[in-house]
């Protein structure tokens, strides 16, 4: 069944202590987007600018995503990051955030989408994520992600919008900065009480942690040999989650979520993460099989097992 997928469709300049790109694909829905194509059919809202290249709106095409909600702006530019990445690759310091046409992103969906079944709203204002959400009536799951500028400064509109989500994707540190709670599992709780029936919290190499009322999950984080670009790991992992559950017609009634489905879904997550992170920006995805994905997902099955 198909999935929603709205966010930034960007260019990012990354250098990591295995090299500098100075311009590459990039951008939450693109992430998302690609991550989750291996599973279920995307729809992507986005906005571009002229400047958007032709090869790389190819290869969007090519991993078979609808990219009629992507709109392109005459005269503008695409939204530009530029980071680099510290020796062990846990912190990064930004350089440079061109939004361009970014900047008056206000999503709205093209008629054909307004149907589908699975949405997932990318890091923007949460406004902006509640009149998507508005705009699509029958949707069965919902969900998305956010970040500490809207949790510290738009806190009002973030909750107002997280009632109606079904599940919600953020980071420890995000977690604890939402919850006003240190510990996890008291953060996990108080979240879960603002809307969503379902919490994965990332924590980076160290893995994921699912949560729902009266139980949780712990995903270990896969070990790579060699992290080339952590650039856009946690919007696989998303790409992953949903496009899993999208995939599988997963349809919550009440908030009725079969937990086994969720806990693969985190590790299919878990996987679309790791391989963003043997190349720089989306190179990976150029010739990942989802035959790979199957393998990967094995081998978290035999690493966890007992």
């Amino acid at each position: 069944m198909s999935l929603v997928v709205v966010g930034s469709v960007a260019y990012d300049g990354v250098e990591t202590p295995h090299g500098k790109v100075d311009r590459m694909l990039g951008g939450a829905a693109t992430y998302i987007g690609v991550a989750a194509a291996y599973f279920a059919p995307v729809k992507i809202v986005a906005v571009v600018g002229d400047d958007f290249a032709g090869e790389d709106l190819d290869f969007l095409h090519s991993r078979g995503m609808d990219l009629a909600g992507m709109e392109r702006v005459p005269g503008g530019k695409t939204f530009f990051w530029q980071g680099v990445y510290s020796a062990d690759m846990n912190d990064r310091a930004t350089l440079r955030t061109d939004l361009n046409v970014f900047a008056d992103f206000n999503p709205r969906l093209p008629e054909a989408y307004r149907s589908a079944p699975y949405l997932f709203l990318g890091n923007i204002q949460p406004a902006l994520q509640k009149s998507v959400r508005a705009q699509m009536p029958r949707v069965k799951l919902t969900g998305g992600d956010t970040m500490n500028y809207w949790i510290q400064d738009f806190r009002g509109q973030l909750l107002d919008t997280l009632k109606e989500w079904d599940f919600l994707l953020i980071n420890d540190g995000e977690a604890r900065q939402l919850s006003g709670e240190s510990n996890l599992r008291r953060a996990a709780a108080k979240i879960l009480e603002m809307g969503p029936h379902t919490l994965v919290i990332k924590r980076g190499e160290y893995g994921a942690v699912l949560f729902r009322q009266g139980c949780h999950f712990m995903a270990p984080g896969y070990l790579l040999e060699d992290v080339f670009d952590p650039t856009g790991a946690g919007d696989s992992f998303a790409g992953g989650f949903i496009g899993y559950l999208a995939g599988r017609g997963v349809d919550p009634r009440d908030g009725a979520v079969d937990f086994a489905e969720l806990r693969r879904a985190v590790i299919y997550g878990s996987v679309m993460g790791s391989f963003c992170c043997e190349q720089f920006g989306v190179d990976r995805f150029r010739t990942l099989t989802r035959e790979e994905i199957e393998a990967r997902y094995k081998e978290f099955q035999s690493c966890t097992a007992f």
